[in-house]
């Protein structure tokens, strides 16, 4: 297996460190747009580690990157605006493709927080008869959430119910950021768009539809010492792959913000510094979420700072398969002071990038194998 892992921020550079015990590839060629950081992802690691530059909007420079190294399985690690052009690019040089955020939606035209318009991941499934024709796979959401969360949803369908009423995603932390009042811990480009966009609910009978940002909230309870945080829906690609491949009469998905974090959230779209859209000042055109994103940290660099643990997990409901009510919380934790000590990546990047890690390796050994553009439910759980 030949690697070639687009993006050394956060995520990538935890995804390099958890790759480097492993045995399974030949070469992993990490690519970033900055190439002096893709060099610092792969200092000190053996010599199946090599850094390029790399411009991921454009397909022809993956497919060209990917021909040169001969790149069997090509890994999304920059955000969600640079998936077409990745997968697009990794289609095209014949390699199979993993990422751990899907290509972008847009509102519904006219009723937004009722209406889907094109939904995450729809881009990708459109051309998914392609894929499977070619006999290349795109692994797509193989992140912690989405990713892991789906996982443990086709498990709980498989072994432990009969029946499920509901498949709701719980993702929630106690973290904190030593000197700082506003530091997110994972790009506040991707926390922006998810946050800010209509989130999607799915039910049967009805199928998808949206709803108000921040809507529903409700106070869940994390275990191992994380506590009660108030969660509210969020646009997110569970709710989008879950449907596809499990049975449940409702999937969500909620993400423990807290108060201060929405309405820093919602100020900033207050003021429009959430938007794309390139502006003027002076002579510079520049977008002001761009700009957001400059003014605050690379969460990549807030690990020494940051204190707690973070919870990713599925909640599942219904009837279990001894004919009783049931309900199971199924979770992964990790504390930041051990993925700082283990592996010198905070929690957040360290628990999104062991997952495609662990896919590759599952793809390595033919425990998983398949064609198309799928989601990790559609693989087997175990």
């Amino acid at each position: 297996m030949r690697v070639l892992l687009v993006g050394a921020g956060g995520v990538g550079s935890a995804a390099v460190a958890i790759a480097a015990r492993r045995t399974f590839f030949e070469t992993m060629v990490v690519a970033d747009y900055d190439a002096a950081r893709a060099a610092r992802a792969v200092a000190g690691r053996d010599a199946r580690f090599v850094a390029v530059r790399v411009d991921a909007s454009s397909a022809e420079a993956v497919t060209a990157l990917c021909r040169e190294h001969r790149i069997t399985h090509v890994l999304n690690a920059v955000d969600p605006r640079f998936v077409m052009p990745i997968f697009e690019g990794a289609y095209a040089a014949g390699a199979d493709y993993l990422d751990m955020a899907m290509s972008l939606s847009r509102r519904h035209p006219s009723r937004p927080y009722a209406e889907t318009g094109v939904k995450l991941g729809d881009e990708q499934f459109a051309v998914a008869g392609q894929w499977e024709a070619a006999g290349r796979l795109a692994l797509c959401g193989i992140g912690v959430e989405p990713g892991l969360s789906d996982i443990f949803a086709r498990y709980a369908a498989d072994e432990l119910f009969r029946e499920i009423d509901e498949i709701g995603v719980r993702d929630g932390a106690n973290l904190t950021v030593d000197g700082y009042d506003f530091a997110p811990s994972f790009s506040i480009w991707t926390t922006i768009e998810e946050c800010l966009n209509p989130p999607v609910i799915w039910e049967a009978g009805r199928g998808w539809f949206t709803t108000e940002p921040f809507s529903e909230p409700e106070v869940f309870d994390f275990p191992e010492g994380i506590g009660p945080v108030e969660c509210v829906n969020v646009e997110h690609e569970e709710v989008l792959l879950i449907p596809r491949w499990v049975s449940a009469k409702r999937v969500t998905f909620k993400y423990g913000l807290g108060a201060e974090f929405i309405e820093v959230l919602r100020t900033l779209h207050k003021l429009g510094l959430d938007s794309t859209t390139p502006v003027r000042v002076g002579d510079v055109s520049v977008s002001p979420r761009d700009v957001v994103a400059a003014c605050l940290p690379d969460p990549a660099t807030l690990g020494d700072r940051m204190r707690g643990k973070t919870c990713a997990g599925t909640l599942v409901t219904g009837v279990g398969t001894d004919g009783r009510p049931r309900k199971v919380y199924l979770y992964h934790v990790v504390d930041n002071e051990w993925s700082m000590r283990e592996y010198g990546h905070q929690a957040v990047v360290w628990q999104t990038a062991v997952n495609p890690v662990v896919a590759l390796e599952l793809l390595a050994t033919g425990a998983w194998s398949a064609t198309g553009v799928l989601g990790p439910e559609a693989l087997p759980p175990t």
